[in-house]
């Protein structure tokens, strides 16, 4: 569908086309993205209701937790869907307003998690470096507020690029080799100048995801300043165990995003399907992993999962 005005056709509807070169894997495809995503949900619903029923686990670094595993919920939800649908069905069609509410939504969370993993550098600093302070650094209103400025930080630095891209003709290809739709994956085939829109998306990647792995390293570094004085070795081995899931989660998290934004900025000679295939597993990978690394490294949530599941075993 089509709509006219001064500047010509400005296109209204466009069709996803997946992974592009690999159409006839779609439906092989389509099985570790169905697997992923199931995982996905019952590890991190499973996650969250038990972080908020357990009394036990209302302390920050577990509440921190929980928002990490909603935001992946609705990562998972809002993409993954649209990939299935698109290998089992060839159902590609998207309308130009609903191909903005998906990558508004996307990148919303996206900024959100990386700002939830920032606070969680910060928790691990505050219980390592002030343990006897921790529980009235981070009181629950505290982190109720944390919580509320994470979203209003993605919200806000996100909303603009709503009226930038609604602001596009897109009189070219309707055509998006892609499971979902991106901000300049789709402006790329506008018409206007979106020498805007390319700067804009760079100073919001600058300000938000860049600024949260510097303060992030910094918490680190701090951190392992401190594990070092430590007279113990047991202490020292306690301190850096407790740090182990939040690490591994941060290289899940970060580490496939600058290797995809690296193959996009330099692998010129790198297949589209490749590019394609990578930024899914940007948001594949962690809210499958996310829940099976704490669930696996963090003793009490290992121990509460197993009392749920085998109730009568001691």
């Amino acid at each position: 569908m089509t709509t006219l005005n001064h500047t010509g056709v400005s296109h209204t509807v466009f069709h996803l086309l997946g992974i592009p070169g690999l159409e006839d894997q779609h439906m092989w495809i389509s099985i570790p993205f169905f697997i992923s995503y199931v995982v996905a949900l019952l590890g991190n619903s499973l996650l969250i209701f038990i972080i908020l029923t357990k009394s036990s686990l209302h302390e920050p670094m577990y509440l921190f937790l929980c928002m990490l595993a909603g935001a992946d919920v609705i990562l998972s939800a809002c993409t993954v869907p649209q990939a299935l649908a698109i290998f089992w069905f060839h159902a590609g069609e998207i309308s130009l307003d609903r191909c903005i509410t998906q990558f508004f939504v996307t990148h919303c969370i996206f900024m959100s998690e990386s700002g939830i993993l920032l606070v969680m550098a910060f928790d691990r600093y505050i219980a390592i470096c002030y343990p006897l302070r921790y529980s009235t650094i981070l009181t629950h209103a505290l982190i109720g507020k944390i919580g509320v400025a994470i979203f209003l930080r993605s919200y806000c630095t996100i909303f603009p690029i709503i009226f930038l891209s609604k602001r596009l003709t897109f009189c070219q290809n309707n055509v998006i080799p892609h499971t979902f739709c991106e901000h300049i994956s789709l402006a790329k085939y506008a018409c206007n100048d979106i020498q805007v829109n390319i700067w804009y998306g760079l100073f919001v990647i600058v300000s938000t995801v860049v600024l949260d792995v510097l303060l992030i390293f910094v918490s680190y570094v701090l951190i392992l300043h401190a594990v070092f004085r430590m007279p113990s070795q047991d202490a020292r081995h306690k301190a850096v165990n407790t740090c182990g899931s939040h690490v591994c989660v941060i290289i899940l998290f970060y580490g496939p995003g600058i290797f995809t934004t690296l193959t996009q900025r330099f692998g010129c000679h790198i297949p589209p399907h490749i590019h394609i295939l990578l930024a899914n597993v940007c948001i594949v990978a962690p809210p499958m992993l996310n829940p099976i690394i704490y669930g696996v490294k963090t003793k009490q949530i290992r121990e509460q999962v197993a009392h749920m599941l085998f109730p009568k075993q001691k």
